[in-house]
């Protein structure tokens, strides 16, 4: 029998991926198998000769979809993740498919041309300042990191040091200001850049994660020369916001660049129903966000949004002779981000925006907030089950047993979120919010409405019944 057609081999992985999310919402909301597991599944020697096209994709579907999370579908609430929008992934297929390799707007006019015009519809969605410069990275977590290598180089400027050229051997210190619940991806994008996860002023919280302005006034007045402020469109835990509007005018003071990892938080400023959390925002320096959370992109893709365009491309630019110039009216992809060779993430983003429309998205997000909100009073009905955050956004945090003493708590809720999981109806995992044992839920798959937000309520409080 002959090697397959390309054809053949695109249907047959279209009729794997198909089945796989027709399947999606019904069987156990969790992995089939377990990581030995599926190392034992996929586990053979150095394949000496090659293997038939069809037969690769069938086995590699075989293998890997026991060992796969059901992320993509409508009760999955552990971590902050997108649906992976079916529109989303035939233009990722595409990307896929033309096997572009888009550093540059020579290279890839096109992948060059739907960045530029996807990224000012995130603007004009985001009601960011519409002259801001954006770079189309893997995540918030390489957002931060560009977002914040822009606000090293700015501040280290005005401080008479070139840190793109010079290192930071030398250089004048820089103080970081963020908040006690910031985000660990932030500390690890200040831990890249040299600036240290630990050599930071750490800012009181409030008891939903939220920075102050009276708080903050209190660390400020400790600053003197090149300053970092970060704060927080969407706590990960409560998905509370900081003071935007009364913190900014005082990093203005003391002359800070502003930074506000947003990661789903930010798009609360596409929603008129949710915008007011983010009031100020659009006053900062840099933002980092996702598209593969509240856009419903697949992954891997972020943003990183920079008001400064100079001080992003200083911190960002790669140059090389045999790259070709770029002119003013001309956009590279990779001056804006820490790769040469990079996918063509535009594509999906402009597929999703164009597919939802600002309408769309606007009532998703209001959607999700609301199912949320749905949820936590279904839970708090039961007296031993308390939601200690104001549910103002799509996060919540629970504890289970409590009437119970905080350790006892602690232990409950552990069992309950193991008995969720083993039962499968809906897949919820733990964290420690302010010291205690918590489950996390996050309503953000596009797929998630009123009728699933009941179903895993009720599936979450049986749950809880059964250990009790």
């Amino acid at each position: 029998m002959g090697e397959a057609s390309t054809g053949e081999l695109f249907q047959r992985a279209a009729d794997h991926a198909t089945r796989f999310r027709d399947a999606i919402a019904s069987g156990p909301q969790r992995p089939l198998m377990s990581y030995r597991q599926a190392l034992d599944s996929f586990r053979e020697p150095l394949p000496e000769r090659g293997s038939a096209g069809l037969v690769v994709v069938d086995e590699l579907a075989a293998k890997a979809e026991p060992g796969l999370h059901r992320m993509t579908g409508p009760r999955f609430f552990a971590w902050v993740c997108g649906n992976s929008h079916s529109v989303g992934v035939c233009a990722d297929w595409l990307t896929s498919t033309w096997g572009q390799n888009t550093g540059n707007h020579h290279a890839t006019p096109s992948a060059s041309a739907v960045e530029t015009i996807a990224g000012g519809w995130l603007l004009e969605l985001l009601d960011l300042p519409r002259a801001s410069s954006i770079g189309f990275v893997t995540g918030a977590t390489m957002a931060n990191f560009v977002c914040l290598a822009s606000a090293r180089g700015a501040v280290l400027r005005q401080a008479g040091w070139d840190v793109e050229a010079q290192g930071l051997f030398g250089a004048p210190p820089i103080t970081v200001l963020i908040g006690d619940d910031a985000h660990a991806t932030v500390f690890s994008a200040l831990q890249f850049l040299g600036l240290g996860h630990d050599r930071v002023v750490r800012v009181k919280t409030d008891d939903n994660g939220r920075i102050a302005a009276g708080d903050f006034a209190v660390a400020a007045a400790t600053v003197s020369g090149p300053c970092i402020v970060i704060l927080q469109a969407g706590q990960i835990n409560t998905g509370a916001f900081d003071d935007f509007a009364g913190i900014v005018p005082i990093a203005r003071r003391i002359g800070a660049w502003v930074h506000v990892d947003g990661a789903f938080g930010l798009w609360a400023r596409a929603c008129p129903e949710r915008s007011h959390l983010a009031e100020g925002a659009d006053a900062a320096d840099s933002w980092a966000t996702d598209g593969h959370k509240w856009l419903q992109t697949p992954y891997d893709c972020g943003y990183a949004i920079v008001r400064d365009e100079q001080a992003h491309r200083r911190a960002m630019t790669i140059a090389a002779s045999y790259l070709p110039p770029t002119f003013e009216d001309e956009r590279d992809p990779s001056h804006y981000v820490p790769e040469l060779s990079r996918r063509a993430r535009g594509f999906a983003t402009w597929a999703m925006i164009k597919h939802l429309g600002r309408d769309g998205i606007a009532a998703m997000v209001a959607r999700h907030c609301k199912v949320a909100e749905a949820m936590a009073e279904r839970l708090r009905a039961d007296n031993a089950i308390a939601v200690p955050n104001d549910v103002v956004l799509n996060q919540f945090v629970v504890r289970f047993g409590a009437d119970h003493p905080d350790e006892e708590a602690d232990r409950l809720t552990l069992q309950t979120i193991a008995r969720l999981q083993a039962d499968g109806i809906c897949f919820a995992g733990g964290a420690k919010w302010h010291g205690r044992q918590v489950m996390r839920v996050s309503v953000i798959s596009w797929s998630t409405d009123d009728r699933q937000g009941e179903i895993a309520a009720d599936a979450m409080i049986a749950a809880w019944r059964a250990v009790r």
